[in-house]
């Protein structure tokens, strides 16, 4: 890992992104990280626009919000048309194909995977998106050690559903692992 990531998770109000940066950040100050982690969210409870950034460093972090994105994730396509213009060339960006359909621009080299949809037909369970999500972001990344973050979604998954929890961010790392969609009018991540 770089000594310094900056990383957004965006989506819709309600598919769980706040909670998903709250562990991302726990599991990085675990790994004895220096973390500051932020959040916006638009004034519906659900549907809404939301926003969380995470800035993982090694050194003293003296501002406290994304400013130079390194890792992009987009799980609704309002968030992907939203933020994309923001980053540079050479981000990681991750985007679930279940709500994002593009355009995908080339220079951006677009990792795209049916992150909800895999929830919802793997786990029976849309509401977990967020944690196959954060095992998407984590594999890509490289953000902190994958064996921290059991101890984390324990302690902060709701009452009862820490195993399912658990399932849904190993299933992220093995959608990593079987590599970005490919199909017409997709520039994703082209085998690297």
């Amino acid at each position: 890992m770089a000594n310094r990531q900056e990383v957004l998770l965006t989506g819709a109000g309600g598919q769980g992104l706040i909670l998903a940066s709250i562990m991302l950040a726990e599991a990085a100050v675990s790994d004895n990280k220096n973390v500051v982690q932020s959040q916006s969210y638009g004034p519906e409870a659900r549907g809404g626009a939301s926003m969380a950034g995470v800035i993982i460093d090694i050194d003293v972090i003296e501002y406290p919000k994304v400013v130079t994105p390194t890792v992009l994730l987009c799980m609704n396509q309002a968030s992907y048309n939203k933020y994309l213009p923001l980053i540079k060339p050479g981000c990681i960006v991750i985007v679930d194909s279940t709500f994002v359909k593009g355009p995908f621009q080339e220079e951006y080299k677009v990792q795209v995977y049916p992150i909800t949809s895999t929830a919802k037909e793997e786990l029976k369970r849309e509401v977990v998106a967020n944690m196959l999500a954060l095992g998407v972001v984590n594999a890509a990344a490289g953000l902190v050690a994958r064996d921290i973050f059991r101890e984390v979604i324990f302690k902060l998954a709701p009452k009862g559903s820490g195993e399912l929890n658990q399932q849904a961010f190993d299933l992220g790392y093995s959608l990593y692992e079987h590599g970005s969609e490919q199909g017409a009018g997709k520039s994703a991540q082209n085998s690297q």
